[in-house]
């Protein structure tokens, strides 16, 4: 049985107990009949009413229960509506009241979200709009009299995170340009005229609206002193150079240039003034100085020049380099050209200075030729030939790596401006080729040089004898022989002996007579004997004849390169002549004196 049930058992017990109990109580009281049942119906009445009052009760409960369950599922109906929620579902099978519990639990719960998330939505607007006024933004767009959902709440989250972001980017951004446009207006001696300069300057940071326009007007202000700052800083950079450019053409000394104001640091205001005080002052110092000043200006093109590796005929181009009249107009003519070519130097400056190794390298080259062709090189010390040897290969390797390069940048400078790159009025391959003709022409110049050299040396030792260049020893005489029939003899057979015909280098072939040693003295002739005068004694009208026909052949001779002897080596012919004839009376008379001895 239910527990319900036997507690109503118990009740109607208890209540059968309680009407013995009284009739007991009235029987022993003697209460009569009629009374007995007055009495019972008094009592049956109150506990009746007692009942039906519980009962009422009860009913009321049920009644309270059921008005609270139905106005909780139409409020629970209009909370899913705005908070975009499904409808609650109820357990068929569970009782009144808790249904109604569960319904009440249920409207409290979406009553809480409801309300946090207004409160969320009045914070979120209360932060978008003080975000909004520092901004200068728009208000976030969202519907403020229906609940907001959680979708909707979490765009404006990130909206506001967003604008958070925005604002800490723009303040720090404002208070980096601040800063610098403060300092720009200091070096500038710029004072704010503006109401945006003054708000910039003079407001508090934090007052100031991070708009999108005043951002972008910030950055602008910043650009605008700046680019006045750089064209300050131009400007005196040009006017330093110009200062420095006017010091060397007046040639002014270094104590009155360490006092001058181009030492000034920055780009100030008073600084530009200072620098500008300055070049007026060379400038008309210049116009008193027009003659060293241009003198000067030449000296810096020549060296431009140079640099560009002009021809003369390019730098006769310029015809106001050797006018005269030292006027402003030709300075500003002389200042004009040398304009053009510093432009014109720097900006192929990288090939210029490529020609200008390969020249360095070729004259290292010649200077090491020169070194190959001293005979003085053979007194080595230290292996300095080793040395010269292996710098020849290594610059032979370097010129024709770099004559390489230049070819291709000179082709691709070609390409590129549409015109012959020019060293020394020629192109530069037309260039390099002339000066390897030019070396081996010098080579083969130096060799005929030799060869002449040679061939009169060996002509002079012809006409007058070699001269030994190391002591001969005297030979041993035999006991049999005397000492000096020995030497008569020696004589006669040198006198005897005849050297051998030599062509010379201009292609002709010269022949000389027989010569002999001239004797300490003619006494030793005369013990000579009769077979060796015969010997000694040359046919002279012979020897004359053809020592004239060689002087003759040698006066008339060219070099071999078209080249005509020269008056001084003609002079040395005649010397030579003279030396010959007057040898040849010598040898005449010493036989005729060994003839008579005989």
């Amino acid at each position: 049985m239910r527990k319900s049930e036997v507690l109503a058992a118990e009740a109607a017990s208890c209540l059968n107990r309680a009407m013995a109990a009284l009739r007991d109580i009235w029987e022993e009281i003697g209460i009569p009949e009629e009374q007995r049942l007055e009495r019972t119906d008094v009592v049956k009445k109150h506990i009746k009413s007692l009942l039906d009052m519980m009962v009422a009760e009860e009913e009321s409960l049920k009644e309270r229960l059921l008005k609270s369950i139905a106005l909780c599922r139409k409020e629970l109906d209009t909370l899913c509506r705005e908070l975009q929620l499904g409808p609650f579902e109820t357990e068929e099978e569970s009782t009144i009241l808790q249904m109604e519990k569960n319904l009440r639990t249920r409207v409290e719960v979406l009553q809480k979200q409801k309300r946090d998330r207004k409160q969320e939505l009045k914070a979120l607007q209360e932060q978008d709009r003080d975000l909004c006024d520092i901004l200068c933004t728009t208000l976030f767009s969202i519907d403020t009299g229906s609940v907001p959902s959680l979708e909707d709440l979490d765009r404006y989250r990130r909206h506001v995170a967003s604008l958070n972001t925005l604002k800490e980017q723009r303040r720090e951004e404002f208070v980096s340009n601040k800063r610098q446009i403060i300092l720009l207006m200091e070096e500038l001696d710029h004072t704010p005229d503006t109401s945006f300069e003054r708000d910039v300057v003079c407001e508090d940071e934090e007052a100031f609206c991070l708009s999108k326009d005043n951002i972008v007007a910030l950055q602008n202000l910043l650009q605008q002193l700046e680019a006045r700052r750089a064209l300050n800083e131009a400007v005196c950079t040009e006017l330093r150079a110009r200062i420095v450019a006017l010091w060397e053409r007046l040639q002014i000394p270094e104590e009155e240039r360490e006092s001058s104001a181009v030492h000034l640091a920055g780009s100030r205001v008073k600084t530009r003034r200072a620098l500008q005080l300055e070049v007026d002052r060379l400038e008309e110092l210049k116009l008193q100085n027009m003659k060293s000043v241009i003198h000067a200006i030449r000296a810096e093109l020549a060296d431009y020049w140079d640099k560009c590796f002009y021809s003369q005929e390019q730098r006769e181009g310029f015809s106001p380099f050797y006018d005269e009249d030292y006027t402003e107009t030709l300075l500003e003519l002389h200042d004009a050209e040398v304009g053009k070519m510093k432009i014109y130097y720097e900006t192929h400056k990288d090939l210029f200075e490529a020609v200008q190794k390969w020249e360095e390298n070729w004259k290292l080259f010649l200077e090491l030729e020169r070194k190959a062709t001293d005979p003085g090189r053979f007194n080595n010390r230290g292996g300095n030939l080793l040395k010269e040897e292996k710098q020849r290969a290594k610059l032979q390797k370097t010129l024709s790596r770099l004559q390489e390069e230049l070819e291709k940048k000179v082709q691709t400078w070609e390409q590129e401006f549409k015109g012959a790159f020019l060293v020394k009025g020629q192109q530069f391959m037309e260039y390099v080729s002339e000066q390897w003709q030019l070396y081996r022409l010098e080579k083969e110049k130096e060799k005929q040089e030799r060869h002449l050299k040679k061939s009169r040396q060996m002509e002079t030792e012809m006409l007058y004898g070699s001269t030994p260049r190391t002591p001969i020893k005297r030979r041993m005489l035999s006991p049999h022989t005397p000492a000096k029939v020995s030497k008569l003899h020696g004589t006669s057979i040198a006198s005897a002996t005849p050297n051998s015909t030599v062509r010379s280098a201009f292609g002709g072939t010269i022949s000389h007579s027989p010569t002999s040693r001239l004797p300490p003295s003619g006494k030793k002739f005369g013990r000579a004997r009769t077979p060796s005068r015969a010997a000694a004694k040359p046919p002279r009208p012979r020897l004359r004849e053809r020592n004239k026909e060689n002087m003759a052949q040698l006066d008339g001779t060219t070099l071999s390169g078209g080249c005509t002897p020269t008056a001084p080596a003609q002079r040395n012919h005649s010397r030579e002549l003279s030396k010959a004839s007057n040898f040849e009376s010598t040898t005449h008379v010493l036989n005729s004196t060994t003839n008579n001895a005989a």
